[in-house]
């Protein structure tokens, strides 16, 4: 987690351990716990400790158990919308990647909350074509909204859902056996939301049996011990890192500490962090040159299995191979970070206009 000592560090002595690792007797005399996904937040962990504040710099919140805390009257506090800039980044290069004909195609965002709105506002801004499921949002407030069955008929699914269990709507293998079938041949379907939204049994089922469904994995079930041979069928496999941008990690830590030091009434003493850096020039001839310039989701479908599936060179478990690519993953910047410049012959004006829409300077 990104700039803990710089926001915290005034606060006392931190102890750092790795997030699956973390027992009770870790924090059995802690005041204050901050996480990610990996680490499973509840009473097994924190009962009989002094934490009075969990913060998890993540967007999805399944791995706390907030009732518990409530309950003990533990403040807790998220990163909702942190890292949302870094998944468009990740579905964007996914796009160029996978599926050349994007920008006519038509896209379908399951749960328009901080990531798929983000998602689908960046779409339209460039006259994507969306279809958007989300039970909790009115029908009669965008015509780009729709039944869940309508949606199965786009060319290209986002799911971008927290994992739910309970409820009206829960999202827990939302993507069963019977949805998946219904999905068209050349369907892109691309998970960068929780694993288990997707039944990941009757996927490779699918899959096995010869569907042309075409699949992109960030997220699995479970993680870190994911199927080799489901990884092996999916035509793109990463180990949960859409939003592992530079930025949206600080920006999660930033949004903890804001809400930590107005929570402890000393909102003065919060001040964030601004990282001064110089735009790095990306040149391209196209919006595609210059998304896959900044990022290349590519590079870690590879780095995963090479991690996992080649067999002579492994040393580790797939879960700690997983886990590893996760805390050792390289530097990422999004696309704020860098300076479009053309390098074609023709006019530029779309293009670079294209990618500013994007937040390239």
């Amino acid at each position: 987690m990104l700039m803990v000592d710089e926001l915290f560090g005034r606060l006392g002595t931190i102890d750092y351990i790795p997030g699956r690792e973390i027992s009770a007797a870790d924090v059995a005399d802690a005041d204050m716990l901050l996480v990610r996904s990996v680490t499973r937040v509840d009473q097994a962990l924190l009962e009989g400790s002094s934490v009075t504040f969990v913060g998890s710099a993540t967007i999805g919140t399944d791995h706390v158990d907030q009732a518990y805390l409530k309950q003990q009257g533990i403040r807790f506090a998220h990163a909702p919308g942190c890292n949302a800039n870094g998944v468009v980044q990740y579905v964007l290069s996914v796009l160029c990647n996978l599926q050349p004909d994007w920008l006519n195609c038509t896209v379908g965002i399951v749960g328009c909350g901080n990531v798929g709105g983000r998602l689908y506002r960046t779409l339209r801004s460039l006259g994507v074509s969306c279809q958007v499921y989300d039970p909790f949002l009115n029908l009669a407030d965008n015509s780009d909204l729709v039944e869940f069955e309508s949606l199965l008929g786009a060319d290209i699914i986002c799911v971008h859902t927290p994992l739910t269990t309970e409820g009206e709507f829960p999202t827990e293998h939302l993507f069963n056996r019977d949805v998946l079938a219904r999905l068209g041949e050349d369907c892109l379907l691309i998970n960068a939301g929780r694993g288990a939204v997707v039944d990941n049994g009757a996927l490779l089922e699918l899959l096995e049996n010869g569907s042309g469904l075409r699949v992109a994995l960030d997220v699995w079930e479970p993680e870190p011990n994911i199927n080799c041979q489901l990884l092996e069928r999916v035509l793109m496999a990463t180990p949960h890192i859409a939003g592992y941008s530079r930025e949206g990690k600080i920006r999660g830590t930033e949004m903890l500490a804001e809400d930590f030091y107005q929570w402890c009434e000393a909102a003065g003493e919060y001040r964030a962090i601004s990282e001064q850096s110089s735009a790095v020039t990306t040149k391209g001839q196209n919006l595609f040159e210059f998304i896959l310039a900044a990022y290349d989701v590519a590079d870690d479908d590879r780095r995963l299995r090479e991690a996992v599936l080649n067999k002579s060179e492994q040393i580790d478990s797939v879960a700690l191979s997983f886990d590893r690519l996760r805390k050792e993953y390289p530097q990422r910047h999004e696309f704020s970070y860098f300076s479009a410049e053309f390098s074609g012959s023709d006019d530029s004006g779309e293009i670079l206009e294209q990618a500013r829409l994007l937040g390239f300077i």
